[in-house]
């Protein structure tokens, strides 16, 4: 493909993969914040605004952010080793069991889909690079190489998608209005582009996160009374 037909069929492509109907799961975790909302540190879109852009450039966003970049290089370099690397990382960094099973299951939800529907080469050479539970961020990113699909485009749209989930789960919690819900995702778009870009020049070893108190929500909602969501 070229052109403007080749930009528009990875948009299409993109939209699809990144939207809340691709049968990942997406809707079932709330990466914490379920419990977050009964112990009051997030109450109302200021506090969720908050939270999620701590999230977002010093969490979980930036983490998986490195992760798919370096996941998109080592797949179009044709790297198996280095797509191993990433691959097993990605896998063994989750802070807890909630956070493992929530990326590992959209990971490999993803790929069924993506496999039965939009199959590419690449999704071979992660097979054969890595055999372990695939994380969200390598599925994606190993993906949207194989699909041609430039990094610095693809992972912004991930972002998004990702941020979107956590506004929704926010949204059914607190509870916000949908409006609301739209001001939160505006508020985000500044994070979210300092995120992306400063992951694109991040290596494997400035993967960090310094939001301990969301590593510790995820460990609470383990054994919290009522819950709606899975993490």
């Amino acid at each position: 493909m070229s052109g403007d037909r080749g930009g528009s069929a990875f948009l299409y492509r993109l939209m699809a993969w990144l939207s809340p109907s691709y049968p990942v799961g997406a809707f079932s975790y709330s990466s914490g914040i379920e419990w977050v909302v009964e112990a009051g540190d997030i109450k109302d879109a200021a506090t969720l605004i908050d939270w999620l852009s701590l999230m977002m450039s010093n969490g979980a966003g930036f983490c998986d952010a490195v992760l798919f970049v370096h996941a998109h290089r080592a797949t179009s370099d044709d790297n198996e080793a280095a797509l191993r690397d990433v691959a097993e990382l990605a896998a063994a960094f989750s802070p807890t069991k909630e956070r493992h099973l929530e990326t590992t299951a959209q990971g490999r939800a993803f790929i069924d889909a993506t496999r039965a529907a939009w199959a590419c080469e690449s999704l071979s050479l992660l097979a054969k690079a890595w055999d372990g539970p695939v994380a969200y961020p390598v599925a994606v990113g190993v993906t949207c190489a194989g699909h041609g699909m430039t990094v610095d485009v693809a992972l912004p749209a991930l972002l998004h998608a990702v941020a979107a989930n956590w506004i929704s789960a926010g949204v059914r919690l607190i509870p916000l209005g949908q409006t609301d819900g739209q001001r939160v995702l505006a508020a985000l778009e500044p994070v979210i582009v300092v995120t992306a870009a400063r992951a694109l020049t991040s290596s494997l070893d400035d993967i960090g996160s310094a939001t301990f108190r969301a590593d510790l929500a995820s460990m609470r909602h383990e054994t919290q009374y009522t819950r709606l969501f899975r993490s």
